[in-house]
């Protein structure tokens, strides 16, 4: 089954949406690590996963707006088929997709700031939820 380029352009626009929130956040995160006086190796790796989740997430939005501006009817190009933007659909999914795991890292760390009872339980949470989002972007994948 071939995927139209409206649906595309429609995906594009999702991914543009949910990557902008993400990596605005992670951008929020990394500021607050920036001006914090922690200079710990523990917040380290969260600045390190917060800023990778932000760049990556970045990335993402770019392809995807070159995806959507090449879908978009009437836009800059004609005659456009799937195959003219196959490097930024894989540049952006691939990206997106270690935004979320760069992410997940970030939210599982963040708990070990305060005590082992709290980093345990944010391990657990981002462990949870990176094979919940992985379990249904697989699925989407699939069908």
């Amino acid at each position: 089954m071939e995927i139209t380029l409206e649906y595309w352009n429609e995906l594009a626009k999702q991914t543009i949406l949910i990557s902008s929130l993400l990596s605005g956040f992670s951008i929020t995160v990394v500021a607050n690590i920036l001006v914090s006086d922690k200079n710990d190796k523990l917040t380290n790796q969260i600045l390190k996963s917060a800023t990778l989740s932000a760049g990556f997430f970045l990335v993402s939005v770019f392809a995807m707006i070159q995806i959507s501006m090449m879908t978009t009817p009437g836009g800059y190009l004609k005659d456009v088929v799937a195959k003219d933007f196959i490097i930024s659909r894989v540049i952006g999914m691939i990206t997106f997709m270690i935004g979320l795991f760069s992410l997940t890292v970030m939210i599982s760390l963040s708990g070990w700031t305060k005590s082992k009872k709290i980093g345990i339980f944010t391990t657990i949470v981002g462990i949870i939820t990176l094979l919940l989002i992985f379990t249904t972007m697989t699925r989407i994948s699939l069908e």
